[in-house]
């Protein structure tokens, strides 16, 4: 395809083979609404299921779609910024995902904000009757969380359904750091942003990727990226300790001086080791958490490795 397109559609996928076929179709099908080129840009993160034979087999039947190939599973992040620094649209890039709870028919609505004047148009996803209560409670509390300790807010339900202009789009590629949370570095960067409700959609087939233990990672790496609050709150926590046992000391230099009988039980001193204790591993745990993003971050590895050229048609 050699028409520099004026949109860009940018789907990560991890073994989503029964998913691929079934949204570029429907992208196409609004593709034919638009204004202007359209590409589809897959970013398969590494499946290991037959999701690379079906996106090779869709860039062979379609000249606007495309494909990368990472050599493994780096993870979502990962393949949302291949996908950004890979899409070429010269106007607007828009990325979902590849399950199809991000309904692509609303993207000429998008499009359509995006005309009158927004920058950002942050899909913002509705409670969903299907989601089971703990997943309510896990992402709105991330949410709360985030926003109370991080210099940057994001709007609760804010998902990686959204439509940004080229400008912002490069403002994101120049950004240096590895571990990216995209939808923090989204609100970050500023520009014009819109807020656009969604209503989310059953998956088309399989089960979400997202296990708890992503989940609490994708938390920890959003509140360390945008946050140093944790740091302070733990130096806070430490003066907390300090006066504590410096009013603790006062009574028991008092009380001795009074004359007044202290019992010789264990339970005080128990007290003050397993609260001290439980201080100094908050802080050891927090001060990691930060350490570990240095150690990453200072070894400059690329985010991610790709395994195969965009497509074979553009090797002909």
């Amino acid at each position: 395809m050699n028409t520099t397109p004026k949109y860009s559609f940018v789907l990560p996928a991890f073994n989503e083979d029964e998913n691929v076929a079934i949204m570029t179709e429907r992208l196409l099908t609004i593709a034919e609404k638009l204004d202007g080129a359209v590409e589809i840009l897959w970013v398969n993160d590494g499946s290991t299921d037959g999701t690379a034979t079906q996106l090779d087999r869709l860039t062979q039947d379609h000249d606007a779609v495309r494909a990368l190939h990472f050599s493994r599973n780096f993870g979502h992040m990962a393949a949302l910024c291949a996908g950004l620094e890979g899409a070429r649209a010269s106007h607007a890039v828009i990325t979902l995902d590849a399950d199809g709870q991000h309904p692509p028919e609303m993207i000429p609505e998008m499009i359509r904000h995006w005309k009158d004047g927004a920058d950002i148009v942050q899909c913002i996803r509705q409670q969903a009757s299907e989601r089971s209560l703990i997943k309510k409670a896990t992402s709105g509390g991330f949410y709360k969380i985030f926003n109370l300790l991080a210099d940057t807010d994001i709007p609760e339900g804010a998902a990686d359904f959204r439509l940004m202009s080229r400008e912002v789009v490069d403002a994101l590629n120049t950004l240096p750091e590895r571990v990216r949370f995209v939808r923090g570095l989204v609100h970050w960067v500023g520009f014009h942003q819109l807020l656009m409700p969604y209503e989310e959609e059953k998956r088309l087939t399989g089960t979400t990727k997202y296990s708890m233990r992503h989940m609490l990672s994708f938390a920890l790496n959003g509140i360390t990226s945008f946050s140093i609050r944790p740091l302070r709150l733990s130096f806070v926590l430490s003066l907390l300790v300090i006066g504590l046992i410096a009013l603790y000391s006062a009574y028991v230099l008092v009380a001795m001086v009074s004359g007044k009988y202290i019992s010789p039980g264990w339970t005080s001193l128990v007290f003050v080791v397993l609260f001290l204790g439980a201080a100094q591993l908050l802080v050891i745990g927090i001060a990691s958490e930060y350490l570990a993003r240095l150690y990453v971050e200072q070894k400059r590895r690329p985010v991610y490795i790709l395994r195969k050229p965009i497509s074979r048609r553009e090797e002909q």
